[in-house]
């Protein structure tokens, strides 16, 4: 696949977004339209970028969606009618101790698609296996297939640690960053996982919502399907706040940021 350069397109919010191309350029949802697989990252809690997941995914027309917010289990138990009402979807997908935003965030990009839904979340107890035992541990037999048995490069392994220290306002151990490593290569791996079951399943496309950390072709989802599954056409879409974002991505759409509490406050007030 031909590799498009980075576009930085700058939006303005929204209240009531129009149609895809409002939000998403042409050439964007061109390459969109043409792929098996297209990952639409974003910052969790930015209502902006939801809003353009949603406006894509009614342009794409996938034949499933992968989420990195829902469980295989949770996945199961989705109905059309779950769907369609907000509060029993809240309730089958157990929103509110999931820890993610509102759901009220992420109730359009559900409503924007009727394709089925394909869990990729990992749960706690996998994620406490990684810390404890490995990334390779808690993926158990497809551990070796998806690469976890093989530690990644040192100056690889060390750039992501520091980016874990200065995400967690340089607040952690030091021990605890080859953990919290571990835990993002087995939600890369699990993501890939579903992501390929789905296009096994449904035949694509195939449209995926995560965050930036795991769309960005330079380390996460990308890199694993490129290795598996090589034939596949795959686009990644990033999405930035006031023109910042870390990663590569074969596309860019720039979104306002939002107000928010300052993340580190909750580390002082351990100290």
């Amino acid at each position: 696949m031909r590799q498009l350069a980075i576009l930085l397109c700058t939006l303005v919010v929204m209240a009531n977004p129009g149609r895809a191309d409002d939000l998403v350029p042409d050439e964007v949802l061109a390459a969109m339209t043409a792929a098996d697989v297209v990952i639409l990252g974003e910052i969790h809690d930015n209502p902006q970028h939801h809003g353009i997941q949603a406006e894509a995914l009614k342009a794409i027309g996938p034949t499933a969606v992968v989420w990195e917010m829902v469980t295989e289990e949770g996945a199961q138990r989705l109905s059309d009618k779950a769907i369609s009402d907000p509060e029993e979807l809240s309730r089958i997908l157990k929103w509110l101790e999931s820890g993610w935003p509102p759901l009220s965030m992420y109730y359009p990009v559900f409503q924007a698609s009727d394709a089925p839904v394909y869990g990729a979340m990992v749960p706690r107890a996998a994620a406490r296996a990684a810390m404890e035992r490995g990334a390779a541990t808690a993926l158990g037999a497809d551990a070796a297939r998806y690469g976890l048995t093989v530690p990644l490069p040192k100056e690889e392994q060390a750039a992501r640690e520091a980016d874990q220290m200065a995400a967690h306002c340089n607040a952690l151990p030091e021990s605890a960053l080859p953990q919290l490593v571990a835990i993002q290569r087995l939600r890369d791996a699990v993501l890939t996982r579903a992501i390929l079951r789905a296009t096994e399943e449904t035949g694509g496309p195939v449209a995926v919502i995560t965050g930036n950390g795991h769309a960005r072709k330079d380390r996460g989802i990308p890199t694993f399907l490129s290795r598996m599954s090589p034939g596949l056409n795959v686009f990644v879409l990033g999405q930035s706040e006031d023109g910042i974002v870390e990663g590569e991505f074969d596309a860019v759409i720039d979104s306002p940021g939002v107000e928010r509490e300052d993340p580190c406050l909750a580390f002082e007030t351990q100290n």
